[in-house]
């Protein structure tokens, strides 16, 4: 199988470049990656694998995309996207480009070249703020607050459009929050940074009560290369998280304890969301991809404190 994965320089993409590179079953792995928020590093360990190639390229640039399919693919892993749900504070059409119109131009070349089948990382921001309850997958309306939201909203409909219009098949992925390794944003990493900067004193976004399920990288792409193996409908649409979570205070503490400091102060901003757009509470039901046969490795917490272990390492 010959697959392309854009942003696979990524957090998630280089993860995943990693777990497919050990399948027999693939005989090419290429990398579609602007390097705005990625770095060639990630990648250091397939450079001298012949079935890996690297792409530097953006696909806002349609020529290059285009060029770039050509070259004949079984299947897309579409995992570019702005890292960052805040930026969209203050970059509205940051989002527009990198969610939206990127997704568009990708569709329009494996159109041209005949690549039919994509798997897309969506995101939970799609559902907006909901009640306090379980996220099943058939929960709407759907009104997202957040630029990142909206983009990723968007998106999932330009990808079951092309699959009513132009037969694709698509395997849509709803991301719960991804932590692990090589992750340079989010909650935990940005707690190791403060902390190593001044570890006397630790800001916390909000009030700290902000709770959310936390998802191992690891555990996100074996989930994902499992249901691409079971499901088989057009399109397939999965929740990819797990049904526990972590509040954003217990974090703090873990974050704490793992660097063994003592004595930090804890100054909360205030507010139940960490930023405009921020959804403070999520809950995710997971039965959907629990049925099919898959479930997550680590719950929510366990997640977080693996990737705190790893990123201190790492930061």
């Amino acid at each position: 199988m010959k697959i392309l994965i854009t942003g696979g320089a990524g957090f998630i993409g280089s993860n995943l470049v990693d777990y497919l590179a050990k399948k027999k079953s693939i005989t090419r792995i290429e990398v579609l990656d602007n390097l705005s928020h990625s770095t060639k590093s990630n990648l250091r360990y397939h450079f001298d694998n012949p079935i890996f190639k690297l792409h530097v390229a953006d696909l806002l640039d349609s020529k290059s995309v285009n060029r770039i399919l050509s070259r004949g693919f079984d299947m897309v892993f579409h995992l570019a996207a702005n890292p960052d749900a805040q930026i969209g504070v203050t970059n509205p059409r940051h989002d527009l480009e990198q969610e939206t119109l990127a997704t568009f131009n990708l569709l329009e070349a494996m159109r041209l070249a005949k690549v039919k089948k994509i798997v897309f990382s969506s995101s939970g921001t799609i559902y907006g703020e909901t009640p306090v309850i379980p996220l099943s997958e058939n929960y709407g309306p759907s009104f997202p607050i957040s630029m990142y939201g909206a983009g990723k909203l968007a998106a999932e409909g330009l990808v079951t459009a092309y699959c009513g219009t132009f037969e694709f098949k698509s395997w849509i992925f709803r991301f719960a929050n991804v932590v692990g390794s090589r992750r340079k944003n989010g909650v935990v990493s940005d707690f190791i940074r403060k902390l190593k900067s001044d570890p006397k004193e630790l800001q916390v976004l909000g009030d700290g009560s902000q709770q959310k399920p936390y998802i191992l990288v690891d555990d996100v792409v074996e989930g994902m290369w499992f249901v691409i193996n079971k499901a088989d409908d057009k399109i397939n649409f999965y929740n990819l998280g797990v049904k526990s979570s972590t509040k954003v205070s217990q974090i703090a503490k873990m974050v704490i304890n793992e660097m063994g400091l003592a004595g930090v102060k804890i100054i909360y901003t205030g507010g139940k969301r960490g930023w405009p757009g921020d959804i403070p509470q999520v809950r995710y039901n997971v039965g959907k991809i629990n049925k099919l046969g898959w479930r997550a490795r680590l719950e929510s917490d366990e997640a977080v404190e693996s990737a705190i272990k790893t990123l201190i390492n790492e930061l």
